[in-house]
């Protein structure tokens, strides 16, 4: 399994961003990656509000994995500093 070297709360913070400001989402700016790099942090919040919600696995995930290893894994993305 590959791994990503960005922290997933600024990966969330990231696509929230793109979502108001692309195009191809809700925003109006066709070329919006520059933008979304400038402006990211502001969505840092509503990140940890998404990983905060997803601290529990629904059945479908209990289903098919370790529950714990999926809180763990959760907590640790909170926990984790955005500098």
């Amino acid at each position: 399994m590959s791994e990503s070297n960005c922290p997933l709360v600024e990966r969330i913070a990231r696509v929230l961003a793109g979502a108001k400001l692309s195009a191809n989402a809700d925003g109006d700016n066709g070329h919006a990656a520059d933008e979304v790099d400038r402006t990211w942090r502001e969505h840092v919040n509503q990140a940890l509000a998404v990983l905060h919600t997803m601290r529990e696995p629904d059945e479908a995930q209990a289903a098919v994995g370790d529950t714990q290893t999926w809180r763990n894994m959760v907590e640790a993305a909170i926990a984790q500093r955005i500098d």
